[in-house]
Parts: structure tokens; C-alpha cells; sequence
């Protein structure tokens, strides 16, 4: 993989929409995952917040639990 397809993974992803985004649900769906702690991000301000490369891992692995 060349080095500009790595920092593009290794970037934070700003905002709820954003995630969805990445994850393949709308703003909404991912609002509530984000809230109930069921995706791998963290809140900053009033902002979520997470690693594209992260939330791929993370999506790809279904039935393994999150790390509190």
C-alpha cells in the first residue's frame, strides 16, 4: 500500500455522519451505536470521534466484543 493510502486509513473521523459514512449506516443509526457504546470511538466535546482504519477493523470482525 503506498504511504498516502495509510495516513488516509490512520485519520481521525470527525462526527457522527462521518462515521456513518465509513461504516455504511446514515447519521442516525450511527448516533445510536456511537451512544450505546457499541463502535470504537470516543467523544470529544461534543464531537465523536475515531480511526477510519479502526472502525474498518472493527466492522470486518462481527461478534467480537468492544474493549471498554
Amino acid at each position: 500500500m503506498s504511504e498516502c493510502g495509510t495516513e488516509r486509513e490512520a485519520e481521525p473521523v470527525w462526527g457522527a455522519a462521518a462515521i456513518g459514512r465509513v461504516i455504511g449506516k446514515n447519521r442516525r443509526q450511527t448516533f445510536w451505536l456511537l451512544q450505546n457504546r457499541m463502535l470504537p470511538a470516543r467523544k470529544v466535546g461534543a464531537l465523536w470521534v475515531s480511526e477510519r482504519q479502526t472502525l474498518l477493523k472493527f466492522i470486518t470482525k462481527p461478534g467480537e466484543p468492544m474493549a471498554a
